[in-house]
């Protein structure tokens, strides 16, 4: 899963607002590939263009689509004045690309992302080059490398296409090991493969085997990592506690929270990197992000941080050669949040910013006075499929065996800067694993995949036979990296920021115990429910975590996130107990809760609602006599109801029972029985604060509303109390109600009462669960009901025995009795 989002993966591109590309997205993302692919997609586009009748404006065949021009084997029209080359056709995809993010300079070497466009952008430009150059990509070419230059090369490269390009690659000879140095004692032997070994087939069910990284892959790590060697040697930095820290990725969501934690826990200035035309501009920038993920900005926090426009992506962060020198002699510790966070991007194109970038700022630090790099690495560096541990100090993965350009970008900043350290400075490495939203303000990652897979899972009610997933809320992630940060004893050490992992039994038991009953399933069966279910009902909010398992390579990620060993954090643990930090605890329900609230608020999770079908429901019946107000009740009354729950998550955070249906018989309200059309209980409403500053508690509150045989409607409300007295199931079985019609005060009043010999008959034995569950499942909600109940109760029942006794030991009155004396 994601493990955060960094300042440089917050850049999205602009869209149209009338542009709907969704039939795009899902024709190119879902598997078809090649000309075929993006025949259909355009006949399809006309279609709906045109009202569902053949378009043949742009020289498309009657059926709708496009003709393929005068050459075969998927060449593209040359332009008039002679075949295309290189420089020229990437001059033409710039150009294309740049009406479609909207905005900003696209030259040939400019990388599409970090032009700001998204992955909906790269359907877009894929179609378009098809429709208006007869050029076809596909789009995992685009999500390589998507500089211009190398798509122009990608596509003359191609058998049977014009003029290949004097400067496109050779073919590669057979395979020949290369030795890579991973930081352990043996270097890994990687093979390099051929062409054919590569071409993996994008489908939604079945995972490609074999390598995924590319000659041209591997040999761009091998030239990245040499770029560490060029670091000068430099001794230890002073072990002091910094007083001004460098953080980049302060605008992403585990940036901004060690930001908060950096200024909480010390005394230090933060010169925020942000990316951004001018300082002004970066405070916006910084300010938005910061609302986005509830945490605060004020004229205080303003004076402790420094904004400082840059890009971690260019040469010297984008500064001058003065403003770089002045930097180096200013700061005395820098933090490496920044990373493009993208699953579906090559190598290529996530290079800059997350290996270069690391690359970059251990540069600035061996400038000037030395100073420690915390770098903010990824258990994704451990997720070769089949790997046996993931440890502090664990060899990692093999880099052939890792699926994603993320991944790999990962994998080489952190071998990188192990280099670096051998060259003297001091490097410390922070792996979180997936990162889950804040325990107490519910602020979460929206492009995290486990949020969708958390999202899926809860909404699907199935759940894949995973192995463990390793997940620590952010607010830990962040208060442990800060406090490393700020601590000198613990630089230049490696730490697995991974909390306590979650097995496919916690997330069982958690989700019963919230009255959700998960169904397991193998692997690709849950893909292809999830599919169906999202295709049935699209909830947008997924489309991330649609389009990743639409891709092959992003099925191997979930794979190695879902299947591999969970994560230990020896180093970590020590240094939590050392410095008296907060204990990782699992990341169960109660912590997800707030994050899970924010998510149904942005329609990515589904609460439980009272029209969903009940998960326990009971009867409950009343009798008792009812009369005016202010008058003895002289007329039998009979009150019976049928009281659910939707889930254990509306006990939890309202206290409300639903009132499903049922009747009111009396003959002071009507001839015929009144219907019940809804309504609530609410459990201790008022936290046991006595009525009217009586001694009476609230221990119930019934809301109802009824309608007569004639149509009228009533109001009917209720309060069961509690009282300093020994009669406790007697207070608890009793009900004072009062009842009039819609608008109008109570005209009625009385008492009903739970007989004593109907109570264990409906309420208990008379429980009913969903069909749906297992016996053993029906038997827990049975028994996590009635226990969630009897606490409530029993507490209610016994505060106002408490109130009776603090009064009763109060000596104040006798004080101010002798006073007046």
């Amino acid at each position: 899963m994601s493990d955060h989002v960094g300042e440089v993966g917050e850049n999205r591109g602009t869209r149209s607002p009338d542009a709907d590309r969704r039939q795009e997205a899902q024709l190119i993302e879902g598997g078809r590939r090649g000309r075929d692919a993006v025949a259909e997609l355009l006949a399809r586009a006309r279609r709906s263009a045109t009202g569902g009748k053949p378009d043949r404006s742009l020289g498309g065949t009657p059926d709708g689509r496009p003709s393929v021009g005068k050459t075969t084997g998927g060449t593209g029209d040359a332009p008039a004045d002679g075949p295309w080359d290189v420089d020229r056709l990437a001059s033409a995809i710039a150009a294309r690309a740049a009406g479609l993010i909207g905005g900003g300079t696209v030259d040939p070497e400019t990388d599409l992302f970090d032009a700001g466009a998204t992955s909906v952008t790269a359907v877009e430009l894929v179609a378009t080059l098809v429709r208006e150059l007869n050029v076809r990509l596909s789009l995992d070419d685009v999500f390589a490398d998507a500089r211009p230059r190398r798509l122009a090369q990608r596509w003359l490269a191609e058998p049977g296409t014009q003029a290949p390009p004097a400067d496109a690659a050779a073919p590669p000879g057979p395979r020949q090991p290369v030795a890579i140095r991973t930081g352990a004692r043996t270097p890994a032997r990687i093979i390099l493969p051929r062409p054919a070994e590569i071409a993996l087939p994008v489908h939604r069910l079945t995972p490609a085997t074999g390598p995924v990284c590319t000659d041209e892959d591997l040999s761009q790590i091998l030239a990245d990592l040499g770029r560490a060697d060029t670091l000068p040697f430099v001794g230890a930095p002073e072990p002091v506690v910094p007083r001004r820290i460098l953080l980049t990725g302060a605008t992403g969501f585990l940036g901004s929270h060690i930001l908060f934690d950096l200024l909480r826990r010390s005394d230090a200035q933060v010169v925020c990197l942000v990316r951004a035309a001018d300082e002004q501009l970066a405070e916006k920038r910084l300010a938005e992000a910061l609302a986005g993920y509830h945490l605060p900005w004020s004229a205080e926090l303003r004076r402790r941080v420094t904004l400082l426009p840059g890009d971690v992506r260019q040469p010297r962060l984008g500064l001058t050669e003065d403003r770089w020198l002045a930097l180096a002699h200013e700061i005395d510790s820098i933090v490496s949040v920044a990373a493009a966070v993208d699953f579906l991007r090559g190598y290529q194109s996530l290079r800059q910013s997350n290996v270069l970038g690391p690359l970059i700022l251990a540069e600035l630090a061996t400038t000037g006075p030395v100073k420690p790099l915390h770098q903010i690495s990824s258990t994704a560096v451990f997720n070769e499929p089949g790997i046996a541990a993931i440890g502090d100090d664990t060899p990692l993965a093999h880099i052939d065996k890792l699926p994603t350009g993320y991944e790999q970008s990962k994998w080489a900043a952190e071998v990188a800067l192990r280099r670096a350290r051998e060259h003297g400075l001091t490097v410390t490495l922070l792996r979180p694993g997936a990162i889950g939203g804040h325990t107490q303000t519910g602020a979460y990652n929206p492009q995290d995949l486990l949020t969708g897979f958390l999202s899926a899972i809860t909404r699907y009610r199935i759940v894949p036979a995973l192995r463990a997933f390793n997940i620590a809320p952010v607010d830990w992630v962040s208060r442990v990296a800060a406090s490393v940060v700020c601590e000198p004893d613990g630089w230049g050490k490696t730490y697995n920021l991974t909390g306590k992992p979650n097995s496919l039994e916690d997330l069982i038991r958690d989700t019963q115990l919230s009255g959700m009953n998960l169904r397991i399933v193998d692997w690709d069966e849950w893909r292809e429910r999830f599919f169906a279910r999202v295709e049935e009902q699209p909830v947008p909010a997924l489309d991330p975590l649609v389009r990743v398992l639409s891709s092959s390579t992003g099925v191997r990620l979930c794979e190695a996130n879902l299947f591999n060993p969970p994560a230990t954090a020896e180093r970590t643990d020590a240094f939590v107990e050392r410095y008296k930090l907060p204990e990782a605890e699992r990341y169960d329900s109660q912590a997800q809760l707030k994050s899970y609230e924010r998510m149904a608020e942005d329609g990515l999770a589904a609460l439980p609602h009272r029209d969903d079908s009940p998960y326990l429901w009971f009867p409950e019946t009343m009798r008792g006599r009812l009369g005016p107000v202010g008058e003895p009740a002289d007329t039998a009354c009979t009150l019976k109801m049928q009281l659910s729950i939707a889930s254990m998550y509306q006990l939890v955070k309202e206290r409300r029972i639903d009132i499903l249906e049922g009747e009111v018989r009396c003959e002071r309200l009507h001839a015929e029985p009144l219907t019940v059309l809804g309504g609530d209980i609410w459990v201790r409403p008022h936290h046991g604060i006595p009525r009217a500053h009586g001694i009476r508690h609230p221990l119930l509150r019934y809301r109802v509303r009824l309608r007569d045989a004639d149509g009228g409607l009533w109001w009917l409300e209720g309060q069961k109390t509690a009282r300093a007295r020994r009669d406790l199931m007697k207070q608890a079985r009793t009900l004072a109600v009062e009842l009039g019609r819609e608008g109008e005060p109570a005209s009625l009043s009385g008492v009903v009462v739970v007989p004593s010999d109907s109570y264990v008959r409906e309420q208990i034995d008379g429980i009913k669960v969903k069909a749906d569950l297992t016996s053993q499942e029906r038997r827990l909600a049975k028994v996590t009901w009635m226990a969630w109940f009897g606490w409530q109760i029993g507490q209610g029942l016994m505060e106002p025995m408490m109130r009776a006794g603090a009064e009763l030991l109060d000596l104040r009155r006798t004080r101010l009795e002798e006073r007046k004396r």
